[in-house]
């Protein structure tokens, strides 16, 4: 058996209200448990066509056919009518992830702003970001929440610090090969990180591997990994457009006997024995503007 982290990104609206409800149930039927971060406040993702200026951007929509994969309410929500609320309207279907025996953690307040601002917002707004999200959604589960995953691995050490406050166990902030404690520009060591590893659909296809090759394309990768892969998919995509591939993949993977896992069982009980490392903001493979990613350091490095 290898062990497989499993963590669903729900961005929208929509997202979390018609591709949620699909995953629990399949996840109940495949015996899966996995880590779910939501968002809180209201849904503008489609305030981000603004970025198709940028060929970056533009590239990656055309090359995974992004029409394909979201709904014209998802593609526009924020722009032509105003963006809905999240939360507290889909409180009872977050509830039902926690009941079910998933972890769930907080992703952001607002997606969209998080992922084009985050750079431009000063070490204040920043926190005022995590916490209104963070009281959202502690009051609608009734619950503490104690791991966090910003938006689109847009992170740095200034997103790190600033999360110290929160008290979280873990976060999930940017891409790398395995989890990590992060060393803050003034030299502490700050909560763990638990990178991602593997792909998502939208970098791989049209890239990689064609549509039709990606689940054989992925569970490769997962079988090669040396540590443990932590993947990432989302309530629109895999829970909404893609219903059909995702279930032909975790019938795959049942047949390699691979076990999903939520992000926090991946942890050992001391996480001092996990590496240092450090978090900076570069570019990343068929991806938009930069992103979080793990940089391995020294011993010079961490003294």
């Amino acid at each position: 058996m290898k062990t497989i982290g499993l963590r669903v990104d729900a961005d929208t609206f929509y997202g979390t209200r018609d591709g949620l409800p699909f995953l629990l149930a399949l996840f109940a039927k495949y015996d899966i448990r996995a880590t779910f971060f939501f968002c809180a406040g209201p849904d503008t993702m489609g305030r981000h066509l603004w970025r198709l200026l940028r060929p970056a951007f533009f590239l990656k929509m055309l090359r995974s056919n992004a029409p394909s994969l979201y709904s014209p309410s998802i593609l526009l929500a924020g722009t032509a009518w105003p963006g809905r609320r999240i939360l507290p309207a889909l409180g009872a279907v977050m509830r039902s992830c926690a009941k079910a025996g998933h972890e769930v953690g907080l992703h952001a307040w607002n997606h969209q702003s998080w992922q084009a601002n985050m750079p431009y917002w000063s070490e204040q707004r920043l926190e005022q970001e995590v916490g209104r999200g963070l009281e959202a959604l502690e009051s609608a589960l009734g619950r503490k929440i104690n791991c966090s995953a910003v938006p689109g691995w847009r992170s740095d050490e200034r997103v790190l610090a600033v999360k110290e406050a929160f008290g979280f166990r873990y976060n999930s902030d940017c891409r790398g090969s395995r989890p990590f404690r992060p060393l803050l520009a003034d030299g502490r060591v700050g909560t763990v990180q638990i990178p991602v590893t593997l792909p998502t659909f939208d970098e791989a296809v049209g890239s990689a591997v064609s549509e039709s090759g990606y689940n054989d394309y992925i569970l490769e990768l997962m079988q090669q990994a040396v540590e443990t892969p932590v993947y990432t998919i989302h309530t629109e995509v895999e829970g909404f457009s893609r219903r059909a591939l995702f279930e032909d993949f975790l019938r795959k993977a049942a047949r390699r006997r691979f076990v999903f896992s939520p992000l926090g069982d991946l942890l050992p009980e001391d996480t001092s024995v996990l590496p240092l490392g450090r978090v900076e903001c570069l570019p990343f493979p068929n991806r938009e503007g930069c992103l979080g990613r793990q940089l391995a350091v020294t011993m010079e490095g961490a003294s």
